[in-house]
């Protein structure tokens, strides 16, 4: 059946509550050189120390781009000094998981997820639970782009769909995540919505935009479906073509219509925020959570807003848990309906 895919979510702010979500791969405690909960200090006044922030895939990354913008305005405002970030891709963000629930107790560590962490807990099935970390906030989220590269033959959405039916099995369609993430979730989606079996679609998975971008420039791929915040400055170059985007409404940066504008009817919006590490106290999730919160406020984080063309799509504690619980139980069904898994 079609299916119209939506991340919205209600804005409000609580101080912190519940833990939640997926898990993953083992992985030693001692691995990419990110300190234990034994090694830090956890203060109520001033600063957080040596806050910790894992980005969980490669630089370039819809993750990485957050994240360090993020830390770049915690340090900027005095929220967090000594702050190190550390990139440990792997297995769609699942293996960045695994290592932030090693870190049971320190209260000096946040992991940068967002949907595909929820969606490769189930394609890569992994032996961490939904409930093993601890929610801090959602931050943005951001419209799905269909990107071709400048000298594609494809003009518009409708001259692609209609050489993507005629061969499915040997169009190559590429993405930023592994499977049962965005960029896996949109392709299949809109492969169901104009009439093509998602179990015939050709994704080819990619670590992040970072490795996609060269697969689309090169003509690996015949099309490429990601955030469109990670290659805009190849969208305004003209090295890449954008043939839609999946929001309700056209995105102010980039020319192009949307999906239901061309007759697809498809919206699908990703979404991004911060995880920290399981045991904590109510008191140390409060202090995590109120940084954020004055990060999210100040004019700094606005302008990265404006800058990166994101939504604002703040949301703290219980209200957070409760919406990745219900993302959970949406990405089970859409691959379920899709017979993904």
């Amino acid at each position: 059946m079609p299916i119209t895919a939506r991340t919205t979510r209600t804005r409000t702010r609580r101080t912190a509550g519940t833990v939640f979500l997926a898990g993953a791969v083992a992985l030693a405690l001692t691995a990419c050189g990110v300190t234990s909960a034994t090694t830090t200090e956890t203060t109520d006044e001033g600063p957080i120390q040596n806050l910790q922030v894992m980005i969980p895939n490669a630089p370039g990354s819809g993750y990485d781009v957050t994240g360090r913008a993020a830390v770049k305005v915690m340090d900027d405002l005095g929220l967090a000094s000594g702050t190190e970030v550390t990139n440990l891709a792997g297995a769609g963000g699942t293996v960045g998981l695994a290592r932030t629930l090693t870190e049971t107790g320190n209260a000096n560590f946040m992991l940068m997820m967002g949907l595909g962490v929820v969606g490769a807990a189930y394609t890569n099935e992994g032996d961490a639970k939904v409930a093993d970390a601890t929610p801090i906030a959602g931050l943005i989220e951001e419209a799905g782009a269909i990107f071709v590269a400048a000298d594609s033959p494809y003009e518009t959405i409708d001259d692609l769909v209609t050489a993507w039916k005629a061969d499915p099995a040997s169009f190559a369609v590429g993405g930023g995540s592994s499977p049962g993430g965005p960029d896996h979730l949109l392709p299949m989606q809109l492969a169901d919505a104009v009439g093509i079996d998602p179990t015939a679609v050709n994704y080819v998975p990619y670590d992040g935009g970072g490795e996609l971008l060269p697969a689309i420039l090169g003509g690996k791929l015949q099309f490429g479906a990601s955030g469109y915040g990670e290659f805009l400055e190849q969208v305004k170059s003209g090295d890449l073509r954008v043939l839609a985007v999946t929001s309700e409404e056209r995105v102010p940066v980039i020319d192009a219509p949307t999906l239901t504008e061309e007759g697809i009817d498809l919206v699908f919006t990703n979404w991004r925020g911060l995880l920290a590490a399981p045991g904590l106290s109510d008191v140390e999730i409060a202090r995590l959570v109120d940084a954020v919160t004055a990060m999210h406020d100040s004019a700094e984080w606005k302008q990265v807003l404006t800058d990166n063309s994101w939504t604002d799509a703040f949301i703290t504690g219980d209200d957070f848990s409760t919406f990745l619980t219900e993302q959970d139980t949406r990405v089970a069904d859409v691959l379920k309906t899709l017979g993904l898994v």
